[in-house]
């Protein structure tokens, strides 16, 4: 086995490791797990989600007790650079190639598919994919399906063919664009037995085959094509201008993001006419040189070739006609300006459907664009979460480099809209999407939680993750934000929330939090004011300067950050909800309380003033009234703890036994049961609900609102 450091290559990363690889010898599984994860650890190679591996080791037959051939391969889904032993599959390779001897043809190809069950060898492994013939009529012990950018733009340009032969002196076959299943499967075999000794396969508008005897083998073969190919392409960009030469410039960066930040609800509005969708964001240069070209009009209805690109990001792109330096302050003016785009994007999808479908197609689905571009500025992606709106701007930027590859050495071919169409209203893509999980509550809602670093609002923003949601964790503490951000990333992963420094007081810092949760997600849904403090004094102890913080956090805080989201909400004109979290002071008098309790008083009225106002935006407003929530609080490691317990005469470690004590069920209220009761309002079940208060205090009966 040669060395790393004898491997180098130039526009692929060499990342075997002789000694992690030495510890797996005699392991051909772990091996392929290995090798997949280092392919899958390189997006040049491919995708995520995208491409699968393979290898064919001998084990004893649990049924007979002799010795069988068995293929290992990525199962049905999964990616290949976090692929785990359960994610793949176990098949006899005799039975899955004595699946030929009943094969009907191309027409019933898709029966195929039930038929792998009865070859799986391990009972307990993944579900095989559609690509398991592909792997199993090839004789080779490891083989490596990828989608390389690089060897694409070959596979899609109009010359392809003859490239690739060229390229390659005949040590690369090819075959013409099929779609994934048993016939490619073998046609593979066909273009092998037709020329032996070959090193791998290019699939027409597709990707790439490679493979050996070993995983190390495998491996190497698998980055030197790629090499070659992305050499071939940068030899043939030098001195080139991409895409016909840049039409218009980018705007600068921070003008860029605020343009972004302005449209990004407006575009979510549009693109959420049949559910609620996840927004991404992107200003790559890769995608500003494309949108900024001469050829944008031209390639950008072409759409994409190979079909894990187009599953993602749907037969073209919307392209706005908004200037880059135009005015997009006048929300109404822009929205009047670009409907007519949204409406030709629907028309044009569904006369693609009608035309192209046949009598069992699935009906047809979401006829708003995943992909919308914006000369100038960047690329926006919408999708049912924001993994799926981010995986799918990666992949149309896989579809840039395709076309520009192609561009520079022939002419970019797409698939043929029919073709496009096989692929995404597939039988077996459908039955795929059917059995996915169904959405949780809070799918495709964005919800900003102020002082959700720890506590009460941690708990929230727990729950709403919990249910399906994208979080935006706000706190005006920097350090304890951070560990809540790392709690969150451990917990939930990149794409369910993201975090901003916030000062309810501070109009700045709330425009900016404002900003950073529509670029990360679109837009906002959900605003909950729970940011507070306490200040527990007897009259002639309060000071001016007591008072003043209290109303600007409690008060002025709630109405700075309902007036922001609710700007982002009517930009959507998708509805909404604000939730107030108060607390049972605003109902009860009680001593050494005038400023909090009076401050209380007025968030509670203010809910219900801005639920009066924002009725006719289907902004619903509801109050959760909290009493005596130790755990977790903030407010509680000051000094309220010490003059709550100073006013009832009693020690500050009797405080949470005195407060459910003095309750009608003798309860302590935990952060848990304020998230509950948020969730209450906003799951489902009570979206009729405007205007109300939620006592979650145990039942405290001076609390009662009526």
């Amino acid at each position: 086995m040669s060395s790393v450091t004898t491997k180098t290559f130039k526009h692929v990363s060499y990342l075997w490791d002789d000694a992690k690889a030495a510890a797996l010898e005699g392991d051909e599984v772990g091996l392929l797990i290995y090798r997949s994860n280092l392919l899958g650890a390189d997006l040049r190679l491919t995708n995520y989600g995208g491409g699968n591996t393979s290898c064919k080791v001998i084990a004893k037959d649990p049924l007979t007790g002799g010795e069988t051939e068995v293929m290992w391969v990525k199962g049905s889904g999964g990616d290949l650079g976090t692929l785990k032993k359960s994610g793949l599959a176990a098949l006899y390779v005799d039975r899955l190639r004595s699946l030929k001897n009943i094969y009907r043809g191309l027409a019933y190809e898709d029966e195929m598919v039930e038929l792998f069950n009865h070859c799986i060898f391990d009972l307990s492994s993944k579900a095989p994919s559609i690509d398991t013939p592909l792997h199993g009529f090839l004789p080779f012990k490891h083989i490596d399906h990828l989608h390389p950018d690089a060897a694409i733009a070959i596979a899609a340009a109009k010359d392809g063919k003859r490239i690739t032969q060229e390229l390659f002196n005949g040590q690369l076959g090819w075959v013409e664009w099929r779609k994934p299943g048993f016939e490619l499967g073998l046609e593979l075999k066909k273009c092998l037995d037709e020329n032996p000794g070959i090193r791998g396969i290019m699939l027409g508008s597709h990707g790439l085959f490679t493979w050996g005897d070993t995983a190390y083998e495998s491996y190497i073969n698998t980055l030197e094509v790629i090499e070659r190919c992305a050499a071939y392409l940068e030899e043939h960009t030098k001195g080139k201008a991409a895409f016909g030469g840049a039409k218009i410039q980018s705007l600068p960066k921070e003008e860029r993001l605020d343009k972004a930040a302005v449209l990004a609800p407006v575009l979510r509005g549009f693109c959420s006419s049949n559910i609620k969708m996840i927004g991404h964001f992107t200003d790559d240069d890769r995608v500003l040189e494309f949108i900024n070209s001469n050829d944008l009009d031209r390639l950008a209805p072409l759409g994409t070739s190979c079909p894990d690109h187009f599953l993602r990001t749907k037969i073209s792109p919307l392209v706005l006609n908004l200037a880059p330096g135009e005015d997009v302050s006048d929300i109404a003016a822009v929205k009047e300006k670009i409907a007519p785009l949204f409406d030709a994007y629907r028309k044009m999808y569904t006369e693609y459907y009608e035309k192209c479908k046949h009598p069992n197609s699935p009906a047809i689905r979401d006829a708003n664009p995943v992909v919308i571009l914006y000369p100038g500025v960047g690329m926006f992606t919408f999708s049912k979460d924001k993994q799926t709106a981010r995986v799918a701007a990666e992949f149309y930027i896989n579809a840039i480099n395709v076309m520009k590859g192609s561009e520079a050495i022939s002419e970019y071919t797409s698939l043929p809209r029919q073709e496009a169409f096989n692929i995404e209203y597939w039988l077996l893509e459908e039955a795929k999407l059917q059995r996915m999980p169904k959405p949780k509550a809070l799918s495709g809602r964005i919800a900003l939680i102020t002082g959700s670093a720890g506590g009460i609002g941690k708990a929230i923003a727990k729950k709403f993750a919990d249910e399906g949601a994208c979080v935006i964790l706000s706190d005006n503490n920097p350090e304890r934000l951070e560990e809540a951000k790392d709690e969150f990333n451990q917990k939930y992963g990149k794409d369910a929330f993201t975090g901003d420094v916030l000062d309810v007081t501070n109009a700045a810092t709330i425009a900016q939090t404002i900003k950073t949760a529509v670029l990360a997600f679109g837009g906002l849904d959900i605003i909950v004011n729970n940011a507070g403090l306490s200040i527990s004094k007897p009259l002639e102890d309060h000071t001016e300067k007591d008072w003043d913080i209290l109303y600007d956090v409690l008060v002025k805080g709630q109405y700075l950050v309902t007036q922001s989201g609710v700007n982002v909400m009517r930009k959507q004109n998708l509805g909404g909800d604000v939730l107030n979290i108060v607390s049972k002071n605003a109902l009860v008098s009680g001593p050494n309380n005038a400023g909090y309790g009076s401050a209380k008083a007025a968030q509670l009225h203010l809910s219900r003033l801005n639920a009066a106002e924002l009725g006719k935006d289907h902004i619903r407003v509801n109050v959760i009234n909290p009493d005596a929530v130790i755990s977790g609080s903030n407010i509680w490691s000051g000094g309220w703890a010490e003059g709550r317990a100073k006013a009832y005469g009693i020690k500050v470690e009797e405080l949470p036994k005195y407060y459910a004590s003095r309750t009608l069920l003798n309860e302590i209220i935990l952060p848990d049961d304020i998230a509950n009761a948020c969730f209450a309002f906003i799951g489902g079940l009570l979206n009729k609900s405007t205007g109300n208060v939620l006592n979650v205090d145990g039942g405290v009966a001076m609390a009662f609102v009526r």
